[in-house]
């Protein structure tokens, strides 16, 4: 998937469910999809994982991780629900052992590419591009400056690791 349907997909998904703003209510968006959500100890390896069964499912994400990490699995999962479930009648089941922003030489083409696709669009979900945009713009933020990017963190209730990276991906930070 190019990285504007996925920039569309995300802003559509959050304009129907009422959560295009900041911070995102990931939490909402989920239960809005028909998807519930549960803490869970998944040790030290797994960050989350999804349950489809026809048009819902059940998201698990590891109460070991931080709250910001949490929100990022929450959204990688709702991506994999909208973009690879294939919601019909019989069971799919997703585990995610961490989450990924490079390509993973032990995983199949075909599972690293539904691996980035729901990276991308989990982060596009919850630092939708449009508000990113529209933040610095209001802020008059210099990205140059670590200050701006702790801020946008903030802002926008995730790890300044995932902002700074979202960042690059718009091309608005080297």
């Amino acid at each position: 998937m190019e990285s504007e349907e996925i920039e569309e997909r995300a802003e559509k998904t959050l304009r129907e469910t009422g959560t295009y703003r900041l911070p995102v209510q990931i939490d909402k968006v989920a239960r809005a999809l028909n998807l519930t959500m549960q803490a869970a100890p998944l040790g030290e390896r797994v960050s989350g994982v999804l349950l489809v069964e026809g048009d819902r499912g059940a998201i698990g994400y590891n109460l070991a991780h931080s709250w910001v990490r949490r929100r990022f699995t929450i959204s990688h999962e709702i991506a994999h629900f909208l973009l690879h479930a294939k919601k019909s009648a019989k069971e799919e089941l997703f585990i995610d052992s961490r989450v990924r922003f490079r390509p993973d030489e032990n995983l199949s083409a075909s599972a690293d590419r539904k691996e980035v696709e729901a990276n991308q669009l989990g982060a596009a979900l919850l630092m939708p591009k449009g508000l990113v945009q529209e933040e610095i713009r209001r802020r008059h933020l210099d990205l140059d400056d670590e200050e701006a990017i702790r801020l946008l963190a903030k802002e926008f209730y995730v790890s300044e690791q995932a902002i700074a990276i979202r960042l690059v991906n718009l091309g608005m930070l080297r």
